[in-house]
C-alpha cells in the first residue's frame, strides 16, 4: 500500500539539557493512515523525541520545526498538541485508580451542560468509546478493578474522546501478556483503518516487525535511518543491526554454568490474599534453587508469579498461612525485608519506579539504600564511601550517567535497571530474585543485564528470574517452574523445556498431571 500523504514532520530537532545533548539534528516524517515505529537502545533520545512533539518540552526548549497536517505548529504544553488532535500515552499509564473508568476517560474535559458536567451524557460516551475499543466493562468500574490491559484500552478510549488523529504509545505492550498485547496490536491496525496514524515506541521488536509500516530508527540522539517495512528484508535482526550499530550474533552472552548444592528450598508455601480472606495466591507451592543456577519461573500475568516471590522475600505479600524456607538446609524465618536482607535474599520488583527506586534520590543514595550500614559510623553515612561505592558500580556496570549524583529520575529504563540491580548487589546477597529484569528495555541493555545475571550465578548464588516473554526464560535459565493460579503446575529442564509446551502448563494443571 502506497503511503498517505505526509501528516508530521519533524525537522532538525534538536534538545539539550545541562552536559548532554539527548537529540541531535532528528528528523521524522509520518504519512496518514501509518504506523510508524520508533526504535533505538535505552537512552538514545525515543521518549525525548516524543516529548517534544506532544508539548511536554514546550517550543522555545528545543531547537527545529514541527510541521503537523501542512502548517508549522508550535505546542506550548500537552493541552495545546491534544487540541490538535496529537496525544500521546506514556508507558507509565496516567490514570488515577481511586476513579471510574467514565472520570478517568473525562478527566479535564468532560462533556458539559449550562456550566456543569453533566455524566449522564459521559457515561453514555463513555459506552460507545469503550465498544470501540473493544472493552466489554461497566464504565462506572473503578480503575483499580481492572487489569493492565484493560487499563491501556482505557487510555486510547480517552485518546479516542480527544478526536485524536495521531496516537503515540510509548511502551504500549510493555506490562501486558501475549493476549492482550495482540488485541492492543489488532486496535491499533484497526484505528489505522479507520484514518488515525500512530507512533509506537517499543523494544518486542517482534511486535513492530508484525504491524509497522515504517521504522525510525535513532541511536545516540540521532536518526540513523528508516526502514520501509512493505519493501521487505525488515526483520528482528536487521533492526537491531541498526539499534546498536553492529551485528548481535546471540540474544544471550554464551554460558557454561557450574550447578552446586541446593541453596533455597521452599516448601507447602501457602499465602491469603491481603484483601480477600477466601483467595489463595499461593496454594502449596514448592520448589528448589541450586548454588550457581538461575532457575526460571513462568506464567500468565495474575498466575501468582510475583505474589509468591515477594511473600517468600519477608512476608511482603498477603498474609502468611504456612510453609518454611530453608536456606543451606537450615529453616529460617523471614517475617519482614530486613529479615530476608539479613539471611541473604534479595528482590528486584517488577515495577522499578513504584517499588525499586525513590525517584527523588540521585543515584549514589539509591545504591546503597538497601543496606546503609555498611557505610555507616554509628547512625551517620560515610558520604565518601558512599561516593565510592556508587561509582564502582556505575563503572562495572556500565551506567550510562556523567555522574553518581545525578537523579535516578533523569535515566533511561535500562539504566534506572542497573541501578537497582546495583543496590541489592550492594547487599551481597546468596540469592537474588529478578521479576521481569528486563521489561521496557532494549535489546542492547537486556544482553548486559542477562551478562550480569550470568556472573552472578557464576559466583555460586541462587537466581530466580520471573518473565512475560518465554524466549527469555528459555534463553537464560537452567531450569523453568510453571505456574497457574497460585500453584507450580511443572518443572522443566530449559532442554526439554519449549514455548508451546511451557505454555499449555502455565494455563492448566491437567498438563502438570499428564506429564
Amino acid at each position: 500500500m502506497r503511503p498517505g500523504p505526509t501528516i508530521l514532520e519533524m525537522r532538525s530537532i534538536t534538545k539539550t539539557f545541562p552536559g548532554v545533548k539527548a537529540l541531535s539534528d532528528v528528523s521524522l516524517r509520518v504519512h496518514a493512515e501509518e504506523i510508524h515505529a520508533v526504535c533505538g537502545e535505552n537512552g538514545a533520545g525515543k521518549s525525548t523525541l516524543m516529548k517534544v512533539l506532544s508539548g511536554v518540552y514546550p517550543h522555545g526548549t528545543y531547537e527545529g520545526q514541527i510541521l503537523y497536517q501542512g502548517e508549522e505548529v508550535r505546542f506550548r504544553d500537552i493541552r495545546s498538541s491534544e487540541d490538535a488532535g496529537i496525544v500521546i500515552i506514556h508507558q507509565e499509564l496516567a490514570l488515577i485508580p481511586e476513579l471510574s473508568i467514565t472520570e478517568n476517560i473525562f478527566l479535564g474535559n468532560e462533556p458539559t451542560r449550562f456550566g456543569v458536567i453533566d455524566w449522564q451524557r459521559a457515561r453514555e460516551q463513555a459506552v460507545e468509546l469503550l465498544a470501540r475499543v473493544g472493552l466489554r466493562e461497566d464504565p462506572d468500574t473503578l480503575i483499580k478493578n481492572i487489569g493492565v490491559g484493560k487499563q491501556q484500552l482505557v487510555e486510547i478510549a480517552k485518546a479516542l474522546a480527544k478526536s485524536v488523529k495521531l496516537l503515540i504509545l510509548d511502551e504500549p505492550t510493555a506490562a501486558l501478556n501475549e493476549a492482550d498485547s495482540q488485541h492492543l496490536l489488532e486496535l491499533i491496525v484497526g484505528l489505522k483503518h479507520k484514518g488515525i496514524s500512530s507512533i509506537i515506541i517499543s523494544h518486542k521488536l517482534n511486535e513492530i516487525a508484525q504491524v509497522a509500516d515504517a521504522i525510525t530508527i535513532i541511536r545516540d540522539g540521532r536518526a540513523i535511518e528508516t526502514l520501509d517495512v512493505a519493501e521487505g528484508g525488515v526483520d528482528e535482526d536487521r533492526i537491531i543491526r541498526g539499534m546498536v550499530g553492529r551485528e548481535l550474533e546471540s540474544r544471550f552472552p554464551p554460558r557454561t554454568p557450574v550447578i552446586g548444592d541446593v541453596l533455597l528450598e521452599v516448601r507447602d508455601w501457602t499465602v491469603q490474599h491481603p484483601l480477600d480472606a477466601d483467595r489463595l495466591v499461593c496454594k502449596g507451592e514448592s520448589f528448589v534453587v541450586r548454588r550457581g543456577e538461575i532457575v526460571g519461573f513462568a506464567g500468565l500475568m495474575g498466575a501468582g508469579r510475583t505474589e509468591l516471590a515477594m511473600s517468600v522475600f519477608g512476608r511482603s505479600y498477603g498474609t502468611y498461612l504456612s510453609g518454611q524456607v530453608l536456606i543451606d538446609g537450615r529453616e529460617v524465618q523471614l517475617r519482614s525485608v530486613s529479615e530476608a536482607i539479613e539471611h541473604g535474599l534479595a528482590y528486584v520488583s517488577e515495577d522499578r519506579k513504584v517499588l525499586g527506586l525513590n525517584l527523588l534520590d540521585d543515584i549514589k543514595r539509591s545504591t546503597v539504600s538497601a543496606k546503609l550500614r555498611k557505610i555507616s559510623r554509628g547512625p551517620v553515612v560515610d558520604a565518601f564511601q558512599e561516593h565510592d561505592v556508587a561509582e564502582s558500580y556505575r563503572t562495572s556496570l556500565r551506567i550510562k550517567t556523567p555522574s553518581v549524583d545525578m537523579g535516578v529520575a533523569k535515566l533511561s529504563g535500562g539504566n534506572q535497571q542497573k541501578v537497582v540491580l546495583a543496590k541489592w548487589m550492594f547487599t551481597d546477597p546468596d540469592v537474588l530474585i529478578l521479576d521481569e529484569p528486563t521489561r521496557g528495555i532494549d535489546v542492547g541493555a537486556k544482553y548486559e543485564i542477562y551478562g550480569i545475571v550470568q556472573q552472578l550465578a557464576a559466583q555460586g548464588k541462587a537466581v530466580i528470574v520471573i518473565s512475560s516473554e518465554l524466549p527469555e526464560l528459555l534463553g537464560l535459565s537452567d531450569r523453568i517452574y510453571t505456574i497457574f493460579e497460585g500453584s507450580i503446575t511443572n518443572e522443566f529442564s530449559t532442554a526439554e523445556a519449549d514455548p508451546e509446551t511451557l505454555m499449555k502448563n502455565m494455563t492448566s494443571r491437567s498438563a502438570a498431571a499428564a506429564r
